[in-house]
């Protein structure tokens, strides 16, 4: 009896101490588990929802529901002016938006890309606040052989006479008017087209002051334009130069007349004051 009581006693110890093995196994596995959980959960970036475009659109396009979807969008990576309420991109009155600038296969709508509520893609929608469009005219040369297109800036010279001081009038050319922005070319406002066109009139957005100054200049000389560089931060100083300057000519100074001098004294002739002259003595 004390031999099987003995190995009772031994088979239930060993039994005892593989379920405290299996225990700690299962311990220390749900415990990598957990920490591994919360690692992830630590390097999880935080996503909301944005609208982007189903499908290739082109400018011009009306942007309809069935052409958009809802994404997950990291929230601090969410680009500026895209729509995450539907109410916001479709109103409920039923305006439907215009595209403004084309948009790939899943990118994001943004406002600069599409119009306002029931507007259509033309030029007013392009408008900043407080600007107004004007159209100047130009041909193969002042329009910079046709490599303008909306979004570009540019700036305005001025070709005309003005008063000379000898010859009475000089053909001068001027800069007016300094990084004057686009928004249509002839009848085209899209920003996305890019072979040349030879344009007879561009449309530029300008303060009313600017417009004034354009308007007049245009009535009075000849309109170019010489594009700026995309990246071109810098503004231009003014420049002027005139036909004389252009060939390198002086002007010549006014010959200075020397006039004779006269000198006189005063006398009282009666009640009336008389001016003699006199010889001058220095």
């Amino acid at each position: 009896m004390r031999m099987v009581f003995g190995l009772v006693l031994l088979v239930g110890l060993g039994l005892a101490g593989f379920a405290v093995y299996m225990a700690q196994d299962f311990i220390s596995q749900n415990q990598a588990q957990l920490e591994a959980e919360r690692a992830a959960r630590a390097e999880m970036v935080e996503t909301t929802q944005v609208f982007v475009v189903r499908r290739d659109i082109r400018y011009g396009e009306t942007l309809q529901k069935e052409d958009v979807r809802l994404v997950r969008w990291p929230v601090d990576a969410i680009p500026e002016g895209s729509f995450q309420d539907p109410a916001v991109l479709f109103p409920e009155n039923g305006e439907l938006r215009s595209v403004l600038r084309t948009m790939q296969t899943d990118e994001a709508v943004m406002a600069t890309k599409v119009t306002d509520p029931g507007q259509d893609a033309g030029v007013s929608s392009r408008l900043s606040a407080g600007m107004r469009a004007f159209a100047i005219s130009v041909d193969v040369a002042s329009g910079v052989s046709g490599f303008l297109r909306p979004g570009d800036k540019v700036d305005v010279y001025w070709s005309g006479n003005i008063p000379g001081a000898q010859n009475g009038r000089q053909e001068v050319t001027k800069l007016i008017e300094t990084n004057i922005r686009l928004v249509a070319i002839d009848q085209s406002a899209d920003e996305d087209r890019s072979s040349p066109t030879v344009a007879r009139t561009v449309t530029v957005e300008a303060t009313p002051r600017q417009v004034a100054s354009l308007a007049q200049a245009q009535s009075t000389g000849r309109l170019s334009l010489s594009l700026v560089g995309a990246e071109d931060t810098s503004i231009a100083e003014t420049v002027e130069i005139g036909q004389q300057e252009l060939l390198g000519i002086e002007q010549e100074a006014a010959p200075e007349i020397q006039r004779e001098r006269v000198c006189t004294i005063k006398t009282r002739r009666g009640g009336e004051a008389v001016e003699i002259a006199i010889p001058c003595t220095n």
